[in-house]
């Protein structure tokens, strides 16, 4: 049996520059991770299976095509390998701006590399990555990265792991779909890489905040409690949201905002950067 952990992507940059011709668009992100999230666990087996448990499995149904099952069919494609049981089990909410499909499929593709005996950083697997998802390669390579291009061109940078992290979400589900087609275009300005990375992200903004709190008005909400928070050093929605997180000078004062969170029936995760 072979486990993968499939942990909570954040941005904490997330710079627009322009629509592609080939429909994405043009951006600068910087990717980071929590330590926590959904878990794959793979095991051969006689026909391929899927099942999903977890808190947020009702939303997916085993028997559909999704992005687990697409990065098995790719991965057997262009690898070989025979029938695998994967379990998937559902932790993160649902289409919330935190890469839970994608890290979902990177963690299935990890999997079965290791199951297979091909190694993860293979440029066969990236590329299955990017076919199935522009958050894909980021999810599959797992550090702190600069993503350019549409998310894809990645460049590693010094992380801040160990940092206390906390993901809240008020419990919507917003379209990345329609939230970039809410985006008004406008190029803001590239991001600037320094050497100081949280200076770095203070400095940056998210271009997809404002159309997705047109869309879903809560999330200035859940922004205003974060901002308030006693110790929160950065605040940001992340990807095309619903979900924002914060950074904090230490758990007792991440703890303290989940707290108040949760009181407000959103869903929260208090854990830390990777």
């Amino acid at each position: 049996m072979i486990e993968e952990s499939a942990p909570a992507k954040i941005n904490l940059a997330l710079h627009v520059r322009r629509r592609r011709a080939d429909g994405y668009h043009e951006l600068e992100t910087l990717f980071a991770f929590a330590r926590d999230g959904d878990t794959i666990t793979v095991v051969e087996a006689e026909t391929d299976d899927v099942a999903i448990t977890g808190p947020f499995g009702h939303g997916l149904s085993a028997s559909s095509d999704n992005l687990v099952t697409r990065a098995r069919d790719a991965f057997r494609a262009t690898f070989g390998g025979g029938a695998v049981a994967i379990t998937l089990d559902k932790h993160l909410p649902i289409a919330s701006g935190i890469g839970g499909g994608s890290a979902d499929a990177a963690a299935t593709l990890r999997a079965l590399a290791r199951i297979d005996g091909v190694a993860v950083d293979d440029p066969r697997l990236f590329a299955i990555a990017a076919a199935l998802g522009a958050d894909v390669p980021a999810c599959l390579d797992g550090r702190t990265t600069l993503g350019t291009g549409k998310g894809e061109a990645l460049t590693a940078v010094e992380g801040l792991a160990g940092r206390p992290l906390l993901l809240v979400n008020p419990g919507v589900a917003v379209s990345t779909a329609a939230v970039f087609g809410r985006w008004d275009g406008i190029d803001r300005g590239p991001l600037s890489m320094g050497s100081d990375l949280m200076a770095t992200a203070r400095a940056a903004r998210n271009d997809l905040e404002p159309p997705a709190i047109a869309l879903a008005p809560v999330i200035a909400d859940v922004r205003a409690l974060l901002d308030a928070a006693p110790g929160a050093t950065l605040s940001r929605m992340s990807g095309s949201g619903a979900t924002c997180f914060a950074l904090f000078e230490d758990e007792a004062g991440r703890d303290e905002a989940a707290d108040t969170a949760r009181a407000r029936g959103w869903w929260t995760l208090a854990t830390v950067l990777r």
